[in-house]
């Protein structure tokens, strides 16, 4: 790979870093190609972005972007994969899905993930646990919502018993 190449792959994967706000790091090393293949499937359904990257290409974007990874780049050793999503906690559950299947890989060796970062296999149920901003927003108008429909009920019923003492009244 040249230099040029090299600084291709790194301004690519520094906007790709830039753009996203969940990155896990993975190691898929030791898998066969159908369980490769079936990997790469599943994180396709679940609308997960996966590819190898070379270390010392992705801890240079990491040094280049503007987000702190704080000591993510010291996970970089051995085979590194790197999968990008949308929702936080979606390659958490599928690296976890997908263990029950192959028994031990893939292994989380980190994740940056609503801006903070998680370093060890350890971390996955934790990683699991994280509500999504959709997920958060649902959740608060929710709350929001149920003391205006205490208060809507309420008006509605004593408006019942107004008409309903009216009616009477103006049949006596």
């Amino acid at each position: 790979m040249t230099r040029e190449e090299k600084s291709q792959v790194i301004q690519d994967l520094t906007t790709t870093l830039a753009d996203t706000n969940t990155i896990y790091l993975a190691d898929i090393s030791g898998l066969d190609a159908i369980t490769t293949s079936n990997l790469r499937r599943a994180c396709f359904k679940a609308g997960i972005q996966l590819s190898v990257v070379k270390n010392t290409l992705l801890a240079k974007a990491m040094e280049a972007s503007d987000k702190d990874f704080g000591d993510l780049p010291s996970v970089l050793k051995g085979n590194t994969s790197i999968m990008i999503a949308e929702s936080s906690n979606a390659p958490a559950k599928l690296i976890k899905e997908f263990r029950k299947k192959t028994k031990s890989k893939p292994i989380l060796k980190g994740a940056f993930a609503e801006e903070s970062v998680y370093i060890g296999d350890d971390q996955l149920d934790a990683l699991i646990d994280i509500k999504s901003k959709e997920q958060l927003l649902g959740e608060l108008i929710g709350l929001l919502q149920s003391p205006a429909k205490n208060v809507i009920s309420a008006l509605q019923s004593g408006g019942q018993k107004i008409s309903g003492i009216l009616t009477t009244l103006s049949e006596k």
